[in-house]
């Protein structure tokens, strides 16, 4: 599936924003620098936009702009995972996990907890409520993200649950890229890591 792009000129009239905001935006890091796409016209070259996501960060830049700097904006939505050392104790009084879903995973981890920790539990806590995922299923996650997260170069990714005859396995891949499996292979789940690790940043 190809994702759909907007031009600069509908961007601009569609959100309200000035010409001088979205460049201004762009250099303080709010809007990645890869979603200004180029592209060749009868006019010369125009600028192009992957549609959903830069509707989605203009809307989320609007509505938090009054209550804080660019500079803590930019803070929140980089692609890098934030350092966290957090405790168990914590996230439960944040009221980030529930009890139930900690002490179903607790013997896997080790304090302090790290990024990839708490945004195991999360994910885990929200797929086990929606009945996406089972304990095993989300004890395999868990390892998954420990091994993967530090690893990955600062982009934004996409955490995909892909199940093929009963057995499920996770994928991480870049966001915007369509991996394609076979006929029998259905996938469960697509979630962003950027959106997990804005939540994450705000909770912390």
């Amino acid at each position: 599936m190809i994702e759909s792009e907007i031009s600069k000129k509908e961007l601009l009239e569609l959100t309200g924003i000035t010409y001088g905001q979205l460049y201004r935006w762009k250099r303080k890091g709010l809007i990645p620098e890869d979603w200004f796409i180029k592209k060749s016209s009868y006019t010369g070259q125009e600028t192009y936009f992957p549609r959903e996501k830069v509707l989605e960060r203009i809307d989320k830049i609007l509505n938090m702009k009054d209550d804080f700097s660019l500079d803590h904006l930019a803070d929140t939505f980089s692609a890098a995972p934030k350092i966290v050392s957090v405790k168990m104790t914590e996230i439960l009084e944040k009221g980030i996990v529930s009890q139930m879903v900690l002490e179903q995973y607790e013997t896997m981890f080790v304090e302090p907890l790290i990024f990839s920790d708490v945004l195991g539990l999360i994910i885990c806590e929200e797929q086990l409520a929606e009945g996406l995922i089972s304990l095993e299923e989300g004890r395999e996650l868990i390892k998954f993200l420990k091994q993967e997260i530090p690893q990955l170069p600062e982009k934004a990714y996409e955490l995909r649950y892909i199940r093929k005859l009963g057995i499920g396995f996770w994928v991480l891949a870049e966001s915007g890229y369509h991996v394609v499996f076979d006929s029998t292979a259905k996938q469960v789940l697509s979630l962003s890591i950027q959106k997990y690790m804005e939540k994450i940043k705000t909770l912390l």
